[in-house]
C-alpha cells in the first residue's frame, strides 16, 4: 500500500532532488575541506567548553573565510586564462552544466493540494482552487 501512494505521489507531484550541499564545487579543494573540517571541531569544543573556546572559534572561522575566498579567486583567475587555451576552452561550459544540473528537477508537474486535502493536477481545478483561496 505505502508504495503505490508513494508511487502515485511521485507521478502526479514529481520529485525534485532538493538544494545541494555545497553550491559551487569547481572551486572546492582538499585544503578547503580540511580548513573546514578544522572549523567545526573548534566549534564542538566551543559548544562543549561555552566561552573559554569562543575565541578560538571566531578566530578560526575567520581564517577559514578568507582562506575560502582566496582560493575562489585564485581558481576564478585560472578560470578566466585558461578560456584562450584550447585544452580548457570547454570547462566553462562544463561548469554551467553542473551548475544547471544541480539546480534541476528530476520529474514533476503542476499540482496543488485543495481546501479538502485532495491533490488537484488538473489547469483548470487549480485555477478554481486560486480564486477560491483568494475570495477567502
Amino acid at each position: 500500500m505505502k508504495n503505490i501512494m508513494m508511487e502515485t505521489a511521485q507521478v502526479t507531484c514529481g520529485l525534485s532532488k532538493g538544494p545541494c550541499r555545497h553550491k559551487e564545487t569547481w572551486w572546492r579543494n582538499q585544503e578547503i575541506a580540511e580548513a573546514v573540517k578544522e572549523k567545526k571541531k573548534k566549534y564542538g569544543s566551543w559548544k562543549r567548553e561555552n566561552l573559554t573556546a569562543w575565541k578560538e572559534y571566531e578566530k578560526s572561522r575567520q581564517n577559514t573565510k578568507r582562506f575560502i575566498s582566496s582560493v575562489k579567486e585564485k581558481k576564478q583567475k585560472e578560470c578566466a586564462s585558461n578560456l584562450n587555451d584550447p585544452n580548457h576552452q570547454n570547462e566553462i561550459f562544463r561548469i554551467a552544466k553542473q551548475m544547471v544540473k544541480e539546480r534541476q528537477d528530476i520529474m514533476g508537474s503542476d499540482c496543488l493540494k485543495g481546501v479538502l486535502g485532495n491533490v488537484i493536477v488538473d489547469k483548470k481545478g487549480i485555477k478554481d482552487c486560486g480564486r477560491n483561496t483568494r475570495k477567502n
